[in-house]
């Protein structure tokens, strides 16, 4: 995606991911951060943890692109930007279990030879209660629209030589990301749509249609462009086993009670 993060519509959908992203990881604490996939977006700038890792597939060194922070006072930039400092697949990184307190995935998942192990993959080296920061292209919008016909085109043999996104991955939707998420025992903690414009090539006609952004939450949040969300990893058979005990530890306490309060009955 690195050369067509350089045009218009890749710098327009780059400065969005990015606000989300400051916004939503300059407040999140712990000590151990890490960043899977598009190493052009830099999704740990705001983040103040003391150890923070960018993790890369590829072998070539990719700096993120140089975008203004939020005019949010509350943002600020944290420990300076680190290079890319594991080669590995998303499917299978080198941590061990429960020991990472955020993820930042921006299109990992729909470049991964295997989402579905990546995602379990960002599950097991989460801790419990840790962050989970995903973005991802909308299939159900008009920039998805456009690409879908454009694949189709191509089939065919009429259509256009270059797609308007990049080719390579395919589109995940937000609503079986969230059931993916579920069945891994994430708690959708927030989510939003974004980039809301028509799929227009040059920044003029995208400048021309900068009243959608607004128009697009209001009217029909669900069809932006992109998505993002954060998920908190919830572990269910803890909670399970706290209530088992504290009601075994209730059912024990009672008898001596009824025993004490009667003097000659002593329940079974």
């Amino acid at each position: 995606m690195g050369a067509w993060l350089e045009t218009p519509p890749g710098q327009y959908l780059l400065a969005w991911e990015q606000a989300r992203i400051d916004r939503a990881v300059f407040d999140i604490f712990g000590y151990h951060a890490l960043q899977t996939g598009l190493p052009e977006l830099d999704g740990l700038r705001a983040n103040r943890m003391p150890h923070r890792w960018r993790a890369s597939d590829d072998l070539s060194d990719v700096h993120p692109i140089a975008l203004d922070m939020s005019h949010d006072p509350e943002i600020v930039p944290g420990a300076a930007t680190v290079p890319i400092g594991l080669r590995c697949d998303a499917e299978a990184l080198p941590f061990p279990n429960n020991c990472l307190d955020l993820v930042v995935m921006p299109h990992t998942l729909e470049l991964a030879g295997d989402p579905h192990g990546a995602l379990s993959e960002a599950s097991r080296v989460l801790m419990p209660e840790g962050r989970l920061v995903i973005l991802g292209f909308n299939p159900a919008s008009l920039w998805g629209l456009r690409q879908r016909l454009g694949r189709t085109r191509q089939g065919l043999g009429i259509g256009e030589r270059r797609l308007f996104l990049p080719d390579a991955g395919e589109f995940i939707g937000y609503w079986r990301l969230r059931d993916w998420l579920k069945l891994l025992s994430f708690d959708i903690e927030a989510g939003r749509f974004g980039c809301y414009r028509p799929p227009w090539n040059t920044e003029k006609w995208l400048g021309r249609w900068s009243w959608m952004e607004s128009a697009g939450d209001r009217w029909w949040p669900v069809l932006g462009a992109v998505y993002f969300l954060v998920a908190v990893r919830r572990v269910r058979g803890m909670r399970l086993v706290g209530r088992v005990r504290k009601e075994r530890v209730k059912a024990g306490a009672a008898p001596a009670v009824v025993a004490h309060r009667g003097g000659y009955d002593r329940a079974p």
